[in-house]
């Protein structure tokens, strides 16, 4: 049964082999959720976690690996969601 990584809390997933790391940060949960998606549809990366406003002050932030420049590709796409929305 597939399971949204959003859906799980505090989870982490296991990552074998740490390539390049981006990492996306927004001001609303719902933007963060966004990105995360458009970064993972725009390039091959691995979605590591998603942190949701727990104790953050309402920010949300996830993590993403893989190649470097799949990882570029990727935080460029969901970074233009997060801007988009004005939560940057």
């Amino acid at each position: 049964m597939f399971i949204p990584t959003f859906f799980l809390r505090w989870r982490t997933f296991r990552v074998d082999l740490l390539e390049a790391l981006g990492i996306l940060e927004s001001f609303s949960v719902a933007s963060l959720i966004e990105a995360a998606d458009a970064a993972v549809k725009a390039a091959k990366v691995r979605l590591i976690e998603i942190r949701l406003a727990m104790a953050l002050g309402g920010k949300a932030f996830c993590t993403i690996t893989g190649e470097v420049a799949a990882v570029q590709a990727a935080v460029d796409a969901g970074a233009q969601v997060i801007q988009e929305r004005d939560c940057m």
